[in-house]
């Protein structure tokens, strides 16, 4: 089992290893090429990126490093909503939440006509949303979730407690949160600060949608438009170490995670409660926790419903059905992502359990493959497995192993796999962490054999573990998008492609239908986790 759980980790690891081998036959006109990039596009695609970064970075660090330390320290009206609703943006793709507002927000929106009217203005009042800035600000509406959830859970431990402390010893309030709850949460807010920019630098849909110079777009440039497949692996490189930079960054702060763990002490976790606010302070939290729900879920989601409806009544008298083709492209997005999912699981399943009955050098290197797959980006990904197939189509040009790749769904579903595993093995290793290794010693004691130990003991103990990590997969491969572009079959299509072709195509009313659709299936691991936190 330990060779064919290794040798399916090895199969994860060929588009990263495509990318970089792109490298080993580095020649003159691979120099060229990078040369001429150097020249050209790079700086723009460098330097677009890094801004975007950056102020995405900064965005989600305040909007849900406050949002988190406003609901965890203090108490105000409507603080019990705002722990769970604060989550709802996660369930809004970027590119989605962009067509939601281009509509809102452009000259003939609903806003700037309303505006118009009251102020008998003609000209645009407000700026362009398709922008660097603007796609900052959307980046942050929907990503400061991973911010808000790991800070959340590191002040919650011991925060309040300590603050209290603090404030018996005559600390002001402004001291108390310097000096006390930040650095509690920093390692925190690193880590999910790392992973908002991994999402970030990973997108597509919001920089292709707005016509921005980045590197992730650049690399869809280089292959699609120019057909120079040495510029899109050298693009992809480039991605690739940023992604492992922010990576490395992310998993140093989640290893210092448990400086803001440990047990409450006895005499105050009875007695400490959050701060009350009142009067000015607490609509200040209320409008800091509600302006996120508002922007992020509440406008996007009404105004993709308004225009979901225009489209029905326009479509009505239509010969051809759009339910007949709404109905094909969901089946599509669930024909996928039902497969990956259970595929995915089936192979955390597998190595989780290898793991447990054996830890091996050889087993942790593949454990950590696996791992790194939800890092790499959709675009690299799909890179990484169109450059070996050139490759091999060009030592031996009969084999038809690039239209078994390409002109099926074997190509995508091996890209999903790739970049997903990694949520369904996080899952069920959390789940395998809370079955007691005494279950395995006293099974061993009654001769049990494994196929046994698992079936009968391990997957009942796994049920709930399983089905997490089986929704958390399905809901991913119904949102991606990158991937999906370079290598879905003809006639293939997806929820998500649909929703970028017709929103690139400024029919944003045909469009709203499978976004919705999207946001829909995203708010069923999002009701489940506040669910959890309610709970906890």
């Amino acid at each position: 089992m330990l060779r064919v759980v290794t040798f399916a980790c090895l199969l994860l690891a060929i588009p990263v290893l495509g990318v970089l081998g792109s490298w080993l036959v580095f020649d003159a006109q691979s120099l060229a090429t990078l040369r001429h990039q150097w020249q050209t596009v790079l700086p723009e695609y460098l330097a677009n990126s890094a801004l975007l970064a950056l102020g995405v970075g900064v965005g989600v660090a305040l909007l849900g490093g406050g949002a988190a330390a406003a609901v965890s320290l203090f108490s105000f009206p409507l603080r019990r909503f705002f722990e769970w609703a604060l989550l709802l943006p996660m369930a809004m793709p970027a590119y989605v939440l962009a067509y939601a507002y281009t509509d809102f927000l452009q000259f003939s929106g609903p806003l700037q006509t309303h505006l118009r009217a009251l102020t008998g203005a003609h000209g645009a009042l407000w700026p362009d949303v398709r922008s660097l800035p603007g796609a900052a600000l959307l980046f942050v509406l929907c990503l400061y979730p991973y911010v808000y959830l790991l800070t959340r859970a590191a002040l919650g431990e011991r925060a309040v407690p300590l603050m209290e402390a603090a404030r018996l010893l005559g600390a002001g309030t402004a001291r108390r949160v310097r000096e006390v709850a930040l650095p509690l949460a920093r390692p925190a807010l690193a880590a999910g600060v790392a992973l908002a920019l991994m999402e970030t630098l990973a997108d597509y849909g919001v920089g292709s949608y707005f016509g921005l110079a980045t590197v992730t777009t650049g690399i869809y440039k280089a292959w699609l438009a120019m057909n120079d497949r040495i510029a899109a692996a050298q693009l992809a490189s480039a991605l690739l170490a940023g992604v492992a930079l922010l990576l490395w960054l992310e998993r140093r702060a989640q290893a210092r995670l448990r400086f803001a763990g440990g047990r409450r002490g006895a005499a105050h976790g009875a007695e400490a409660r959050p701060m009350p606010l009142r009067g000015g302070a607490a609509a200040l939290a209320v409008a800091l926790c509600g302006l996120p729900v508002l922007l992020g879920f509440v406008v996007p989601v009404g105004v993709l419903l308004h225009l979901a409806a225009e489209q029905a009544q326009a479509s009505a008298g239509l010969p051809e059905s759009p339910a007949w083709r709404f109905a094909q492209w969901s089946w599509t997005s669930l024909r996928l992502a039902t497969l990956t999912a259970v595929l995915a699981l089936a192979l955390a399943l597998a190595l989780g359990y290898a793991r447990r009955m054996q830890a091996g050098a050889l087993l942790r290197a593949a454990v950590q493959v696996v791992s790194l797959g939800y890092a790499v980006p959709g675009a690299v990904i799909a890179v990484g497995i169109l450059l070996p197939l050139t490759w091999l189509q060009s030592v031996a040009p009969g084999a038809g192993l690039s239209a078994l790749v390409t002109a099926t769904t074997l190509g995508l579903v091996y890209a999903y796999l790739v970049r997903f595993s990694a949520v369904a093995l996080q899952s069920v290793d959390a789940g395998y962490a809370r079955v007691a290794a005494s279950v395995d010693e006293t099974a061993r004691m009654l001769g049990v054999s494994r196929g046994r130990l698992f079936f009968d003991l391990h997957a009942p103990l796994l049920r709930r573990s399983a089905l997490a990590a089986a929704l958390l997969v399905f809901v991913d491969v119904m949102k991606e998008l990158p991937a999906t572009l370079l290598l879905r079959p003809f006639d293939s299509d997806t929820l998500a492609v649909v929703a970028y072709q017709l929103a690139r195509d400024e029919r944003l009313g045909e469009a709203a239908l499978p976004s919705l659709a999207i946001v829909a299936v995203g708010l069923i691991p999002v009701l489940l986790l506040s669910r959890a936190m309610r709970e906890a």
